[in-house]
């Protein structure tokens, strides 16, 4: 049986049926930021921390709306348990990051032949922080920062800041919830158009290409990351070095996703191109039903790693593994999403916490054949009063990944 939905256009064709699903959206609004703001403020006061450093990029972006990227140079912002925000960058950035600025507050400039860590100091001891003061730097920054302010000012108690980062971003609002389902959809769309166009002989960087045009075409600007494998090489869960190209009988893994107002997708299909053996057929359904147990297995005040250890023991139960072992599933099963691919929590062992609204998780439990083949099925869901919620509906079958209403009409007809 020849897998339905696989090959059925051309590129063109499979371009064409694809629009801009972008139009209609709305990004986050600087009210949400100011909330955001307030929730980490309580935090840091109900937990003794005078400030948190945010750096360049996702943290950034978070809480105050401002995007700018992390490099040599120290760029960021300080967020002091009471007050305003206070930014700090180079002079001669100061006027592009003006034009980035959605939370108000001065931007503190220093020269290339000053410290910028000297006005760090400087900047929170102007806002009554004492010299002995707990500062959290946040965990993404580089470790220059960290060391050019401690030898700056030994005497501050500085901590990791994610306690307070993670607190804030791992409970996802309303808004953010939107923008990542239209992301998902997307994505899901994406995948759809890329199956209908493999065909013999193509290779996995033409799949890449058309991978990065579909996602345009849907309105993003393009792929945030895309892993496109065939044969043996599925059997490495982030890729090999060198392209295949594709012949029949190939298991094929396609990981991609995409950004939409600063919110990402992820998600994986693994599908035969042609038809499946008995193997391939009897892992793509353990895949399939490892993801279910993990899905069923989320419920509100649940551990994460209680989430982890159903798809896992499930597997031992079929002989997989055990624990990490291949064949089985060589890593966690489920990673947080947001802002950034991977964020906290993280459904693995060890991490002990508990689910609560708003959180959101891959659930891929891959399995690995190693010299053979491997299946990934990833989707995403967030955690409702009332428990699990799927972004995308999992894949069907083997023989019909997308559940396409004309494979079963024909079916019928058969």
């Amino acid at each position: 049986m020849t897998t339905q939905g696989i090959g059925t256009q051309t590129q063109e064709q499979a371009l064409a049926s694809l629009t801009n699903m972008t139009d209609d959206l709305t990004p986050i609004q600087p009210q949400e930021h100011r909330e955001r703001i307030k929730k980490a403020q309580q935090y840091m006061q109900a937990n003794n921390i005078d400030a948190i450093y945010l750096n360049a990029g996702t943290n950034l972006t978070y809480f105050t709306g401002m995007r700018w990227y992390a490099s040599e140079r120290l760029v960021g912002a300080i967020l002091p348990a009471q007050g305003e925000v206070q930014y700090i960058a180079p002079y001669f950035e100061i006027g592009s990051l003006n034009g980035f600025k959605v939370i108000d507050g001065p931007i503190r400039g220093w020269q290339e032949h000053e410290s910028p860590y000297q006005l760090f100091v400087n900047v929170i001891t102007e806002m009554g922080i004492a010299p002995d003061g707990t500062i959290g730097i946040d965990e993404s920054a580089q470790f220059f920062i960290f060391d050019g302010i401690n030898k700056v000012q030994p005497s501050l108690n500085l901590i990791n800041a994610q306690p307070v980062t993670a607190h804030c971003r791992m409970h996802k609002s309303a808004n953010e919830l939107a923008l990542m389902q239209r992301a998902m959809d997307m994505t899901l769309a994406v995948h759809k158009a890329t199956a209908s166009m493999l065909h013999e002989g193509i290779s996995t960087t033409e799949v890449e290409a058309f991978i990065k045009q579909a996602h345009q075409k849907v309105g993003a600007p393009g792929n945030y990351f895309c892993i496109v494998l065939f044969g043996v090489a599925t059997s490495f869960p982030h890729g090999v070095k060198d392209p295949q190209i594709l012949k029949k009988g190939d298991m094929v893994l396609i990981d991609t996703g995409c950004k939409v107002h600063d919110y990402l997708s992820d998600i994986t299909r693994t599908y035969v191109f042609g038809e499946a053996t008995e193997r391939q057929r009897q892992f793509w359904d353990y895949e399939k039903a490892a993801q279910i147990a993990a899905f069923n297995e989320a419920k509100i005040g649940q551990t994460c790693e209680a989430v982890d250890a159903a798809a896992r023991n499930y597997l031992a139960e079929q002989g997989l593994g055990p624990e990490y072992q291949t064949p089985g599933c060589p890593h966690r099963t489920g990673h947080g999403i947001g802002l950034d691919i991977h964020e906290w929590p993280y459904l693995v062992g060890g991490d002990k916490t508990p689910l609560a609204t708003g959180m959101c998780f891959s659930n891929e439990p891959m399995l690995v054949v190693p010299d053979e083949f491997g299946v990934r099925l990833e989707d995403h869901f967030y955690m409702t009063d009332n428990g699990p919620k799927w972004f995308t509906e999992p894949a069907h079958s083997i023989d019909n990944p997308f559940g396409l209403k004309d494979y079963f009409c024909s079916a019928e007809i058969d």
